[in-house]
């Protein structure tokens, strides 16, 4: 077995929260001493960080870096997260919510919502939000964490957070800085390339230092100074699919108790969302400027807040779409540099989190092997299209025409992978995770039934039941679930035991 050079230096361009989750991750996973992992940022390139709301699959990062959760929250002004309410999206004036861990309990092998189904067909009028334990405790302002035990009916619970994107970045830097990753300040001028193969071999500073690397990730968001101005990776468009280009955002002061779920609301022209953390709230207002004015976008997201505004609206430029490649020769994008996907779904922080997990698990030697990017590049544009087209669903599912933008979103042509799900369930119900897909069946469903589209039928197998032997299985679980909801605190009583002797001012 022939020995190759070992990486020695990786250089990070760009902070943020993608630039540090990267070097606190490889800083936390690669043996110390050897590899040496530099951050390049600037203080006067400034972050939005009005509030960012994640998925549960956050908690898994923070507990590979071993990070105290009570800590964690305390110094980003975190919450807990249930799941989202969707507010006008089928029709003006339903709501939805699209829950963490699952709808009731499978049984036989077959999802619970075949079960429900079968209810609905012989009479029930109850939502499938009522099987769901995650969302009767959001909708009740009550949190407890999950159970470790399956045999308990808290163990279906499952959350995420919400937290200051701005001071997540910064906590970890100090998690990075103790452990060894250099953090340079400063903004990138030049960017040189080796004559033989056209690699990235250094980066220089306004100040003239020359900052080399073996790898280089790219976290420099939509400048994406590496991966396109520098290499000339192309950009893959779906603004077609997903319309919204523009957004505002802004913070104002908390105004009662802290909800433990996202809102997105969907207004004429895109969709709002609101974001509690501990001392504020983060809002936002995600629309197309091709159906609305920037001016218009600005009125109706401060019309709506709930609380005082603190400060302007920031405004913000995007197309929905991701590279053609992530990893080229010895760079890999990760974050806005990498692709955006509007954070409808709170999706953001986790394809930086998927982007550094496959980078730990393909880590190469200093010959970049064509290989480990050619796998790269397949997983994460499967991880992107999967995400797209559930974003996709959302907008497509509308039963609204009453502006110019949801008569587009309603009959625009979609990708035929979505096609093929939406008609699947449209016919029996039935749903099937491909390779990779974030989004479990509990979570295709809710927007589903949510946004009516209701099965023709449903599992043949649950049908040759009887009403009674169905309805009193839901019924137990339904109890169950109702018991263990009355017995947990209020979501900001929890707070306030488990982080208030941590509490920061932001």
């Amino acid at each position: 077995m022939s020995e190759r050079p070992p990486l020695k230096e990786i250089t990070i361009v760009g902070g943020g929260t993608a630039g540090w989750m990267a070097a606190a991750a490889l800083s936390r996973m690669i043996p110390p001493n050897t590899i040496r992992i530099r951050l390049i940022e600037s203080d006067a390139i400034g972050t939005v960080g009005v509030g960012e709301a994640t998925i549960p699959n956050i908690a898994t990062f923070n507990a590979m870096l071993g990070i105290n959760e009570a800590e964690f929250l305390a110094k980003t002004n975190g919450t807990f997260k249930l799941g989202i309410e969707f507010i006008n999206w089928g029709q003006k004036g339903e709501a939805y919510l699209h829950p963490f861990g699952h709808h009731g309990v499978d049984m036989n092998g077959i999802d619970f919502h075949q079960y429900w189904l079968h209810a609905q067909k012989n009479g029930s009028s109850d939502t499938i939000e009522k099987y769901s334990l995650a969302a009767l405790a959001a909708k009740a302002d009550k949190f407890a964490h999950p159970a470790k035990d399956p045999r308990s009916v808290m163990s279906h619970m499952a959350y995420a957070y919400h937290f200051d994107a701005t001071l997540y970045a910064k906590f970890l830097r100090a998690y990075a800085e103790e452990r060894g990753v250099t953090r340079i300040e400063g903004k990138v001028e030049d960017i040189s390339l080796k004559a033989e193969n056209g690699f990235i071999q250094s980066v220089t500073l306004e100040n003239g230092d020359i900052i080399p690397g073996d790898l280089f990730i790219d976290c420099s968001g939509f400048r994406a100074l590496l991966i396109e101005k520098t290499l000339g990776v192309g950009y893959v468009d779906w603004s077609h699919w997903l319309p919204c280009n523009s957004a505002q955002a802004v913070a104002c002061e908390k105004n009662g108790p802290v909800l433990p779920y996202t809102k997105a609301t969907a207004r004429d022209a895109g969709w709002q969302w609101r974001i509690p953390t501990q001392h504020r709230t983060g809002n936002g207002h995600v629309y197309s400027n091709n159906f609305t004015t920037d001016e218009k976008a600005g009125e109706t997201l401060l019309e709506n807040l709930d609380g005082k505004a603190l400060g302007d609206p920031r405004q913000l430029r995007f197309t929905t779409g991701r590279r053609e490649k992530l990893w080229e020769k010895n760079c890999i994008a990760l974050g806005l540099s990498g692709g955006f996907l509007e954070p409808l779904e709170s999706t953001s922080i986790y394809l930086i989190q998927a982007g550094i997990t496959r980078l730990i698990a393909l880590l190469p030697d200093a010959t970049m092997p064509a290989v480990d990017a050619v796998e790269y590049n397949r997983s994460m544009t499967l991880e992107f299209e999967q995400v797209r087209d559930f974003l996709i669903l959302h907008y497509v599912a509308t039963e609204r025409e009453d502006t110019e933008f949801w008569r587009y979103c309603k009959h625009m042509a979609i990708p035929d992978s979505l096609t093929h799900k939406i008609e699947l369930f449209k016919n029996r119900g039935r749903f099937f995770r491909y390779e990779g897909d974030l989004f479990n069946t509990t979570s295709w469903v809710a927007v589903f039934l949510g946004q009516n589209i209701m099965p023709q039928n449903y599992d043949p197998i649950v049908a040759s039941l009887s009403a009674q032997e169905v309805q009193e299985s839901l019924g137990s679980m339904q109890n169950a679930m109702n018991n263990a909801v009355k017995a947990m605190p209020t979501h900001q009583a929890y707070i306030d035991k488990m982080c208030h002797s941590f509490r920061t001012a932001n």
